[in-house]
C-alpha cells in the first residue's frame, strides 16, 4: 500500500510537510513521482507542484538524490530499502481548487498534496492526517470524504484510506473548529461544515438541503452512489464558488448567503436562493460529471490538458437543473425561479461572444478562454454554463412537445446515469443526440437533429421565446431598467424606452469611473474607449460615480458628448455618438390570460418532477 502522512507543521507560515512512504524502488530504471498540472472541475493548468517549498528522499541509512524530470515530475533512483519522500507544501490559495493554511483552519484538495507514483496510480493508498501541534488546535476537526481506516472517528484525525489515487485527490479536506449541520437525504447521512465568522438558521439550512438532495436522489433513482455526502463550506465577508467531488463539495459563500432566524419563513432573499442554486448545482453534479464523464475524462490525465466539447452539457444541463430543482421542491416560489431563469438568458443575451463562439468550441477552448478571460471576453466568449443552461431548457422542451408531454430530459438523464455514469462508460460527442433520438418518435427526428446543429455548432439564437410559450410564459427582450438589472419574473412588462447607453461595463472610483468592458459594437468603442481607462468628465463636467447612468441617460439618443479619461497617466478626451440602450434583459411573465397561465406553467413544474 502507498502511504502518505500529512502535518499542518508551520500554520502562522501556511505550511504543510507531506511524507510519501514507499516500498524499495526494484526498477533499475527507477519511479517517477509527479504532482497533479489541474484538478478535475476547473479546467485550466494550475502547476500545483510550484507550491511545493523543498523535496528530499531518504531511506534508513542515506538520503537519495531525486532527479527533477520537468516542472512537475521527479525521478527516484533504486534503492533496496524502503524510501521516504518529505516535502513542504506552501499553502495560501484561499479558493476551492487550492490549499489554504492558517491558525484558523487548514483546506487542501489532493491534486495539491499528494505525489503520484507513476503507474502505480490504480493501487490503494492510505493516509494519516493530524493536527497541528499546540494548545490552540485542540477543538480542531477533520471533515473528508475519505474513507476512515478502522480506530478512526468520524470527524476525527487519524488514518484514512482511498481505493485508488483518482479517489484521493477526489476528497478534499478540511480542518477547523467548524459548526456542523447533518441530516439525511434518502437514507444517506449529509453534513455541511461551515468555517469561518456566522450566523445561521442551522433548522432551515438542513431542511431546504435535504430536499434538494432527495429531488436529486429520486431524480436519477435510487440508491444514491455515495454513503455519506459532505458540503465543506467557507464562509467569508465576500466569496462565492464550489467545486464538485464524488462525495463532497468545496464551497465558499458570502455571510450575507446564508439564512438567519430572523429572516422571513415565508420568502427566500435572493443571497440564499443563490447559495441553494450552488449547494443544488455541485450535489448534481455528483452524478453529471463526476460519474457521467467525457470520454475524454477516463481517466483523467492530470499532468496534460484533456479537451472534450461536452462542457456545455456537464456544466449547462447541470445549471439548468441547479434552481429548477428550487422550485420543483417548493424551496423558491415559481415567480422566483422565473426571475432566475431570466438572468440566465440575460446572461447569454448580453454576451456578444454568443456571435462569435460557439457552445461546443467554449467548451473545447476552456482551458484557454473561459479560465482565463481577459477584458475583451464579452466580445469573445460564450459561457457554456448559461448558453449550455439555455441549451438544456429548449431540449427539455422540445423533447416533452415532441412525446405529448410523456418524456423529458430528465429520461435522458436517467439513462446516461444507467447506461453510462453507473457502469463508467465514457459519453461520446453525439452520445446524447442519440438518446434524445431513440426516445423521440421518428417524425420528430429531423427537427431534433436540426436543433442539436443550431444549438451546439452555430452561434445562431435558440428558439426559447416560442418554446416558453408553451408552458405559458411570454419571454421579452429590452432594454435593461438600471444598470445592475440582470432579468427578472415582471406582473407587468417595463417599457421599450430609448435609453442612451455607452456600451461598457464599469467600476466605481473616488473620482469618476474605470472602465471593466467594452462591447465593441457600442457607442464608447466605436469612439475608442478602452478597458483600463477612467472616466472623469462629461461635457465639461465631473463624472460621478454613483449617478454615471442618470448623467448618460439626459443626454438624448444621437447626440454627440464629450469625456475626458485617463489612459493611464495621459488625458484623452473622446467624442461620443450616443446610441440606444441594446435589447439585452430577458423579462418573463405569464401570457395573456395571466391566471390561467400561471396554472399552466405550476403544472408543468410538476411533470416530470421526480418529487410527485
Amino acid at each position: 500500500m502507498i502511504h502518505y502522512e500529512i502535518h499542518p507543521v508551520n500554520p502562522e507560515a501556511h505550511l504543510f510537510e507531506v511524507k510519501l512512504h514507499l516500498d524499495p524502488i526494484e526498477d533499475s530504471s527507477g519511479q517517477k513521482l509527479y504532482m497533479p498540472n489541474w484538478i478535475p472541475g476547473s479546467y485550466m493548468i494550475r502547476d500545483f507542484a510550484k507550491h511545493i517549498q523543498w523535496i528530499k528522499a531518504k531511506t534508513a541509512s542515506a538520503e537519495i538524490p531525486l532527479q527533477r524530470l520537468d516542472k512537475s515530475s521527479w525521478l527516484l533512483p533504486q534503492t533496496d530499502e524502503k524510501v521516504v519522500i518529505t516535502y513542504h507544501v506552501y499553502a495560501w490559495d484561499l479558493s476551492v481548487r487550492g490549499a489554504h493554511l492558517d491558525q484558523t483552519h487548514g483546506f487542501f484538495n489532493g491534486t495539491c498534496m499528494f505525489l503520484a507514483v507513476n503507474g502505480r496510480e490504480d493501487e490503494t493508498c492510505s493516509v494519516d492526517i493530524s493536527r497541528p501541534s499546540g494548545e490552540a488546535y485542540v477543538h480542531w476537526r477533520l471533515a473528508t470524504g475519505l474513507k476512515p481506516v478502522e480506530g478512526t472517528e468520524e470527524f476525527a484525525f487519524g488514518r484514512y484510506q482511498a481505493a485508488d489515487y483518482d479517489e484521493l485527490i477526489d476528497c478534499p479536506v478540511e480542518m477547523s473548529d467548524f459548526y456542523l449541520i447533518s441530516f439525511e437525504a434518502c437514507g444517506v447521512p449529509h453534513y455541511m461544515t461551515l468555517t469561518g465568522q456566522h450566523r445561521v438558521d442551522s433548522e432551515r439550512l438542513a431542511t431546504d438541503l435535504k430536499n434538494i438532495c432527495e429531488h436529486h436522489i429520486q431524480f436519477f433513482g435510487e440508491p444514491a452512489p455515495m454513503d455519506r455526502y459532505i458540503f465543506m463550506t467557507y464562509v467569508l465577508g465576500d466569496g462565492f464558488g464550489g467545486l464538485e467531488h464524488r462525495n463532497s463539495t468545496a464551497l465558499h459563500c458570502s455571510r450575507k448567503d446564508l439564512p438567519l432566524e430572523a429572516d422571513d419563513k415565508d420568502s427566500v432573499k435572493d443571497d440564499y436562493q443563490t447559495f441553494l442554486d450552488l449547494c443544488s448545482h455541485e450535489y448534481f453534479h455528483t452524478w453529471n460529471v463526476k460519474r457521467i464523464k467525457p470520454a475524454e475524462f477516463l481517466p483523467y490525465d492530470t499532468q496534460n490538458e484533456s479537451y472534450t466539447e461536452l462542457l456545455w452539457a456537464f456544466e449547462g444541463i447541470t445549471s439548468y437543473y441547479d434552481n429548477l430543482a428550487l422550485a420543483q421542491t417548493e424551496t423558491i416560489s415559481p415567480d422566483e425561479y422565473l426571475t432566475r431563469l431570466a438572468k440566465t438568458i440575460t446572461s447569454v443575451r448580453r454576451s456578444k461572444g454568443r456571435y462569435i463562439q460557439t457552445v461546443t468550441d467554449s467548451s473545447f477552448d476552456a482551458w484557454t478562454k473561459f479560465y482565463k478571460q481577459d477584458e475583451n471576453a464579452p466580445n469573445a466568449v460564450v459561457s457554456y454554463y448559461t448558453k449550455g443552461a439555455e441549451v438544456a431548457l429548449c431540449l427539455d422542451l422540445l423533447i416533452r412537445q415532441a412525446t405529448q408531454w410523456d418524456k423529458s430530459l430528465k429520461d435522458i438523464m436517467r439513462r446516461l446515469w444507467l447506461e453510462y455514469g453507473s457502469v463508467q462508460k465514457g459519453v461520446e460527442n453525439d452520445t446524447i443526440k442519440s438518446l434524445v433520438l431513440e426516445e423521440v418518435p421518428q417524425s420528430a427526428h429531423q427537427d431534433m437533429k436540426s436543433f442539436f446543429d443550431t444549438a451546439l455548432y452555430s452561434t445562431d439564437s435558440l428558439p426559447t421565446e416560442s418554446l416558453l410559450k408553451q408552458v405559458g410564459l411570454e419571454l421579452r427582450i429590452l432594454p435593461r431598467v438600471e444598470r445592475n438589472d440582470r432579468g427578472s419574473f415582471k406582473k407587468v412588462m417595463p417599457e421599450n424606452k430609448s435609453l442612451a447607453d455607452l456600451g461598457i461595463e464599469y467600476t466605481k472610483k473616488a473620482t469618476g469611473v474605470r472602465v471593466k468592458n467594452v462591447y465593441a459594437d457600442g457607442a464608447a468603442g466605436k469612439a475608442g474607449i478602452s478597458a483600463d481607462d477612467q472616466l472623469i468628465a462629461l461635457n465639461g463636467l465631473m463624472i460621478s460615480a454613483d449617478s454615471f447612468d442618470g448623467q448618460i441617460q439626459q443626454v438624448p439618443v444621437g447626440e454627440t458628448v464629450s469625456i475626458m479619461a485617463f489612459r493611464r497617466d495621459e488625458l484623452m478626451e473622446f467624442e461620443v455618438v450616443l446610441e440606444p440602450a441594446e435589447c439585452d434583459t430577458a423579462y418573463i411573465t405569464y401570457a395573456e390570460n395571466f391566471d390561467d397561465n400561471k396554472t399552466r406553467f405550476n403544472a408543468w413544474l410538476k411533470i416530470h418532477n421526480p418529487g410527485t
